[in-house]
């Protein structure tokens, strides 16, 4: 069996027809595709990332939003493309196995997981966090600290904070301090945690319950989960624009200078962070068989969440920025933190707090909908067990497979560190995003492709490409700091580390060469290389990361999924 075969969009589309009594209830319009999109992008990034982002790069993080919502945008046309195209459940899966043959069709479902169920994990953590401030600030009841935090994180604060202490400090120093207070909750949780002998007990409760809760709702039916999105949606909109037209009025024009104190590096040190921000949009395309109208609608939602949310996106920071200094942002709280400095508005600040906890469990609830069905796809195809494509007779949703979701989300929560799940989660996500880029430039290159009836605008990319590849090199050479990062290496860890940036240099070379050669499509190749480029930035371990778990993912395939496929032999 060829690992690159591959499936015509009229089997797929065939395939889909005959599902008759396992397919998926259709209640999707174009506004409900539009809340979705919201629902899954306004979240944790706007609500817990966007401090660290703006700690690392000062107001100019605004110019990091923009770039990556441009990027995003150019992938979005890509999804936009294939999700009329191929109207089915499946995403970004579905599109690699039309494009590129099954095998890149099971890594890409596969790196999928990390996007919808791991990003789940950082978004329920966070939901956590958010309610235990909410909590605290309104009642008189205060959630343990060894019940709202991982084991290894709280051990890693008890060891830093140990070792303050050894060196003479004291606790009200280190909580005075705003570089070392953030660790006080993970000693305190170590210090006070029941244990028997050494194994002491710290997991987060509450992001287990709203995980718990949010399963429950994706298992009962889309048509709740749509009425539950969009009440959501409405919500945190109506709150984001308060913070921006109350916050207005109390920026302090002398906190945006420097714009970007740390330069161009530390912009970029946000940029998993500004990327997660924008994580979601794709997740539209998974309810493709639930819509009433996807080759028109599916498009449009992708498209009008990206604009809503990157203009709410650039106020939000413009308004934070203001009205502290960037180096105060590194909280998990910034928006309520923020508001939290002005007495007038400490109101405002627990309204926040609400708002944020609706805001993310709107995104645990899209991301919670998107895994199960791309599950569901790749069990139709044989590569995951026929539980996985088992659609629950009376709620018409892909039942076992969202029970295994809940479960993939519950299990991590217990021991992961959240910046770390954000930075994997962003490579899956690029990866991903990479590979529909380079899907739709070559489907374009086949004369009998069918053609979408959402098409991509066409620019020849000849020159244009090319001459980008060489500004890119002359910017570098210019760049002595820069050009010296590259090529002064002193120790094999260096060498490590610059492994992703010569690999995004390396391909955009060869990249210019085929756009020369085969006059490819501007708007598709712009997508390809800057989600590539911030790929690269993600640093070498979270490449690792990747790695290690894209050979789990193989090791599945050949084992499983490629005796198992249903894929029929291919017409000569």
């Amino acid at each position: 069996m060829s690992l690159f075969r591959k499936k015509s969009v009229a089997s797929i589309l065939h395939n889909a027809s005959l599902q008759e009594g396992h397919s998926l209830a259709k209640h999707l319009g174009v506004r409900d595709l539009t809340a979705f999109g919201i629902a899954a992008i306004v979240g944790a990034g706007i609500f817990s990332t966007i401090g660290k982002a703006s700690a690392d790069g000062g107001p100019g993080v605004i110019f990091l939003f923009l770039f990556t919502a441009l990027a995003c945008s150019f992938a979005a046309f890509a999804y936009a493309e294939f999700a009329s195209l191929i109207p089915v459940s499946g995403s970004a899966y579905t599109y690699s196995y039309v494009a590129f043959g099954e095998l890149f069709a099971w890594i890409i479902g596969w790196a999928l997981i990390m996007e919808y169920a791991i990003g789940n994990v950082t978004v329920a953590i966070s939901w956590s966090d958010y309610f235990t401030t909410l909590v605290q600030n309104t009642s008189n009841y205060k959630v343990m600290d060894w019940l709202c935090l991982d084991y290894f994180t709280a051990k890693h604060n008890w060891l830093a904070v140990k070792e303050l202490l050894v060196h003479g400090a004291y606790l009200d120093e280190i909580k005075a301090d705003g570089k070392t207070s953030g660790l006080l909750e993970g000693y305190l949780a170590f210090e006070n945690a029941p244990h028997i002998g050494s194994l002491r007990f710290i997991f987060d409760l509450p992001a287990l319950v709203i995980n718990l809760l949010i399963t429950m709702l994706v298992y009962r039916g889309i048509q709740e989960s749509r009425n539950a999105s969009n009440l959501m949606v409405l919500i945190k909109i109506a709150v984001v624009l308060v913070v921006i037209s109350v916050g207005a009025f109390y920026v302090d024009t002398k906190n945006w200078h420097p714009f970007m104190p740390n330069g161009i590096p530390g912009l970029l040190k946000g940029i998993s962070a500004v990327f997660f921000a924008y994580i979601g949009f794709d997740a539209i395309s998974t309810t493709a068989e639930e819509c009433k109208n996807p080759q028109r609608d599916l498009p449009r939602g992708i498209l009008y969440s990206i604009i809503i949310c990157t203009i709410l996106y650039v106020a939000i920071a413009l308004v934070i920025t203001g009205m502290v200094n960037y180096s105060e942002l590194n909280v998990g709280d910034p928006l309520a933190y923020v508001f939290e400095k002005v007495k007038s508005l400490h109101w405002l600040s627990s309204v926040i707090a609400v708002s944020a906890v609706v805001a993310m469990a709107s995104v645990m609830l899209v991301f919670q909908l998107g895994q199960p069905r791309i599950w569901m796809s790749m069990s139709r195809d044989g590569l995951l067990p026929p539980a996985f494509s088992k659609i629950h007779p009376k709620y018409k949703t892909p039942s076992f497979s969202t029970i295994i979701t809940g479960l993939l989300v519950a299990l991590p929560i217990f021991f992961v560190d959240i910046n770390m799940v954000t930075d994997i989660c962003s490579a899956g996500t690029l990866f991903a995003f990479c590979l529909v880029c380079g899907g739709v430039l070559k489907l374009r290159m086949d004369p009998t492709a069918p053609v979408s009836k959402f098409k991509t605008p066409y620019v020849n990319s000849k020159f244009i490409v090319p001459l980008l590849f060489i500004a890119t090199v002359v910017y570098i050479y210019l760049q002595k700091d820069l050009l010296m990062h590259y090529t002064s290496i002193h120790s094999l860890q260096q060498v490590y580390a610059l492994i992703p940036a010569y690999s995004f240099l390396i391909c955009f070379a060869l990249f210019s060469i085929l756009a020369f050669l085969y006059n490819f499509s501007l708007i598709p190749s712009l997508g390809l290389l800057s989600c590539f480029y911030m790929l690269s930035q993600l640093g070498y371990k979270n490449w690792l990361y990747f790695g290690v778990w894209l050979v789990l993912g193989l090791i599945i395939y050949f084992v499983y999924g490629r005796k198992h496929s249903k894929l029929a032999p291919l017409k000569k």
